[in-house]
């Protein structure tokens, strides 16, 4: 942009680029150094990706069958999902594919947890990754991933075991996974039963649920809480054995003496690739997987994009999903703007169970941008395309939002450049607007602003600007 003469209007030459907004783009830009790391390579003897998203497809077969009768169905598919009323609609598809109606249930299940379908209220949808599932080996394996990941709803645990019998199993099988993985071959079940007991014991001790002695002094007494649950493991362990087997990460050798366990190629390569997300996060300068939601976010924010999803996917794996959202959630509250758009970056990797909490957030005038457009990508909208679903407030928030983040964390010649992504024309009417939309930090980003341009006359302009809003000028 260039002077303008003291009598010319400052809307002449002041008209802005119109490009497309990438606000979180440009936020990261404000802190990122860029860095190589070497692509880590799988263990030798994994099959390639195009193999490996073969026998993926093989084991979805019957749920990708069922989506996409769903889909053509176009009405029957809500009703596939539960109750006495979805009956009807499951002995139709069973007819159509030739399966039974309790396979139609679990293929149902199982497309619902792959991301084939995604429910939205009362009515089920195609997901991307079904339009995707012929010619995309990558949403193919990341279905299967996510089917793997849930391997203790496809499979019903044993009955009269206590719940927290069951949470204590499903938190200690990755130490089994990982068991199996380092072994390359079968494993014995009596080993894998002892290795479980002893991470169980080791769960309790960090929840400190065992009883000490002096408030136990009768070891008659103590018996039944130090171990509680115990004789049932073995059950425990057959249940979670077999549900890694219904999802085609194991496979079984139930043989009278002993019987053993044996990763797939598959099950190889999930457990591989979670352990070196885990190691990239704990490598990380901040140790990330150990911190906070918001510790995290700050030792990602200098990261590209890649490597910066890689570690949200490992702090995600240490902790509950509905933990890691409510803490993501809290941190996207908080007054740092550039935590907010990591913090929904970070929900992007969470994917569908982030949904119902991040559609209550609409609500919130502060993350109602950013979840906007974490719906309308969920939703299948390419990124490039999402900002259209902001009104032209939401995207001028959006605007002076990311420019909070780059005056905290970026340069001013930035912070200039920022400024063509505006969606208004003229600058004249973007402090219009930018006034008018009453985020909390117009002040400090106008100033910043100001201080940063080249331009005398539109760094008075935009000071003007600032003395206004800041007095409550018109």
């Amino acid at each position: 942009m260039t002077s303008r003469k003291p009598d010319e209007p400052l809307a002449r030459n002041s008209r802005l680029r119109l490009v497309r907004p990438r606000a979180l783009a440009t936020a990261r830009r404000a802190v990122t150094t860029r860095r190589t790391r070497p692509a880590p390579r799988p263990p030798e003897g994994t099959p390639p990706r195009a193999e490996l998203a073969r026998q993926a497809r093989h084991v979805l077969a019957d749920a990708v069958r069922i989506a996409r009768w769903a889909a053509v169905e176009r009405g029957p598919e809500s009703a596939l999902r539960a109750g006495p009323e979805a009956v009807p609609a499951q002995e139709r598809a069973a007819a159509a594919l030739d399966l039974t109606p309790g396979q139609i249930r679990a293929g149902w299940d199982r497309a619902r947890l792959a991301g084939l379908v995604e429910l939205h209220g009362d009515t089920a949808r195609p997901g991307w990754r079904l339009h995707a599932w012929d010619r995309d080996d990558s949403a193919v394996l990341r279905g299967w991933v996510a089917l793997f990941d849930a391997w203790s709803l496809v499979h019903p645990a044993p009955e009269g075991v206590a719940p927290s019998a069951v949470a204590e199993v499903v938190e200690a099988v990755p130490q089994v996974l990982s068991l199996l993985q380092l072994s390359q071959g079968p494993v014995l079940v009596p080993v894998l039963l002892d290795l479980l007991g002893q991470r169980v014991e080791e769960l309790r001790e960090e929840r400190c649920e065992v009883p000490v002695a002096e408030q136990s002094p009768d070891p008659a007494s103590t018996a039944p809480e130090a171990s509680p649950g115990t004789d049932g493991l073995p059950a425990l362990l057959d249940w979670a054995l077999e549900g890694l087997a219904a999802v085609g990460a194991l496979t079984l050798d139930p043989r009278a003496d002993a019987g053993h366990a044996t990763l797939t190629p598959l099950g190889n390569w999930a457990v591989w690739v979670k352990l070196e997300q885990i190691c990239v996060a704990a490598q990380s300068p901040a140790g990330n997987i150990e911190q906070s939601a918001e510790d995290m976010l700050r030792g990602c924010a200098r990261l590209t994009p890649g490597p910066a999803r890689a570690e949200y996917r490992a702090w995600l794996a240490a902790r509950t999903l509905s933990s890691a959202v409510t803490e993501l959630l809290a941190v996207a509250r908080g007054e740092d703007a550039l935590l907010r758009g990591l913090a929904f970056e970070a929900l992007r990797v969470v994917g569908a169970p982030a949904e119902a909490e991040v559609r209550a957030t609409v609500a919130e005038p502060s993350l109602r941008p950013y979840a906007l457009l974490w719906l309308a990508e969920y939703e299948g909208a390419d990124p490039d395309d999402a900002q259209e679903v902001l009104t032209r407030e939401e995207a001028t928030w959006l605007w002076v939002d990311t420019a909070a983040a780059v005056a905290d964390h970026g340069e001013s010649e930035l912070l200039v450049r920022h400024l063509e992504s505006a969606v208004q024309g003229t600058v004249p009417a973007l402090l219009d607007e930018v006034r008018a939309v009453g985020h909390p930090r117009t002040v400090q980003v106008l100033v910043a602003l100001a201080a940063a341009h080249p331009d005398p006359a539109l760094s008075k302009a935009v000071r003007r600007a600032a003395f206004q809003v800041h007095t409550g000028g018109a």
